[in-house]
């Protein structure tokens, strides 16, 4: 599955599942993430999987990276059956004080806003990763009529639980944070919360997640 392990550094291992950014191709990047947790090998320190990448940090005076790319070569890799996905609804406000760039989209993509929204919220999108900022999920597939390339000048501030669309996936800002993403709405629940120690993301590579329409007044009521 693994195409190729190498040193990333002096303390970290650089697993490569090839260039595709599918699903298929994730869920084998997960498939290890899991395993590897799930074994607790002595010296890891922190796993980061992205779209067909996984990173492994270890600690230098515990173990090696010979060691570990053997430990990882031979681990017993869980089945995709038994790796236990959350479904995630997430409630999102298309107020025209939240979607920023929905005039943008229609324009590029020559596509009504109605049609954009409709799509939008009648799919189930697959967490890929999460990062960039922390917590921030990155959510595809996006059908490839509604896709859209990045602002041509990010925007310095984008508000915290904006909703945004880029290429194939759609992610949420955990945090104000700059961005060019096309923001098409804003959620008004915590997509990441610090005072968790264990698990502090709601969405976590592997969960689906679905998107769930609300007015401007259940979305200020969830703040009140």
């Amino acid at each position: 599955m693994i195409k190729n392990i190498s040193n990333l550094g002096d303390a970290a291992l650089y697993c490569d599942f090839g260039k595709d950014v599918n699903k298929d191709t994730n869920t084998k990047v997960i498939r290890y993430f899991k395993s590897i947790q799930k074994k607790n090998i002595l010296g890891v320190n922190n796993l980061t999987p992205s779209y067909n990448k996984l990173i492994v940090s270890f600690d230098l005076k515990i173990t090696s990276f010979k060691n570990l790319k053997k430990e990882i070569e031979n681990l017993d890799i869980v089945n995709s059956e038994t790796i236990t996905n959350k479904k995630i609804e997430i409630p999102v406000c298309c107020d025209e004080d939240f979607s920023l760039d929905i005039k943008r989209l229609e324009e590029k993509l020559n596509v009504n806003r109605e049609k954009i929204y409709e799509n939008f919220f009648d799919k189930e999108f697959f967490c890929y990763m999460t990062g960039f900022i922390a917590g921030m999920p990155f959510l595809g597939d996006i059908d490839k009529n509604l896709r859209a390339k990045r602002l041509e000048t990010p925007r310095v501030k984008v508000p915290k639980g904006s909703v945004g669309l880029t290429e194939q996936f759609a992610n949420i800002y955990t945090f104000e944070s700059p961005g060019g993403w096309n923001i098409i709405g804003n959620t008004p629940i915590d997509i990441f919360d610090s005072s968790k120690e264990t698990n502090p993301n709601l969405i976590n590579p592997g969960d689906l997640v679905i998107f769930k329409e609300i007015n401007k007044d259940q979305f200020l009521k969830h703040n009140e």
